[in-house]
């Protein structure tokens, strides 16, 4: 990930800035639609519906990208909001970056195979909110966030999975006493 933070840092096409716990680095209905390198710090993306609940798209923790793809690649205003669940360093990129001329081609076959790894599990994660049992759903966030049951309050991670507080409650509870 280190080549990754250089290659992005010294890019006359991204900007680092620091946020506070708490505070948005992105709103829905933003025009300037950017991709997010988390440097330092905790970030979650959500969207709130019409009566004010908030449904968790993703975490991004140190290594992490994210951004709201749809906005960026067809110049439209985003959907997703972006805020910070821990103080937090970004850098703020466009998709040339990642695949600029310039770059030798072990680096644009690694930036490619980190976009690959993404896409397959957000598919993933779709396909197990479609279809799979709630503890699966659980298992399998702890798979790829192991370290986020520590960073982050419960109600967010059960937002995440599409369920109750009270359900995750019960999953970590069934967890802990088969161990």
């Amino acid at each position: 990930m280190k080549e990754l933070t250089d290659l992005l840092s010294n890019s006359i096409n991204s900007k680092t800035k620091s946020f506070k716990k708490g505070e948005f680095v992105q709103k829905a209905k933003d025009t300037n639609a950017t991709s997010i390198y988390v440097k330092k710090g905790l970030l979650r993306s959500y969207i709130i519906d019409s009566s004010g609940k908030e449904y968790i798209y993703t975490f991004a923790s140190e290594g992490w990208i994210l951004g709201d793809l749809e906005a960026l690649e067809f110049n439209s205003p985003v959907q997703l909001f972006i805020d910070c669940i821990e103080d937090s360093e970004v850098i703020f990129f466009n998709k040339e970056c990642l695949f600029n001329d310039d770059l030798p081609k072990e680096k644009l076959v690694k930036n490619i195979q980190l976009l690959f790894r993404r896409i397959g599990r957000l598919q993933r994660r779709v396909l197990m909110l479609m279809g799979a049992p709630a503890e699966e759903r659980y298992k399998y966030f702890l798979e790829i966030y192991p370290e986020l049951p520590n960073r982050i309050p419960q109600k967010m991670i059960a937002s995440y999975l599409g369920i109750m507080p009270q359900t995750l409650s019960k999953i970590r509870s069934n967890l802990s006493q088969s161990k």
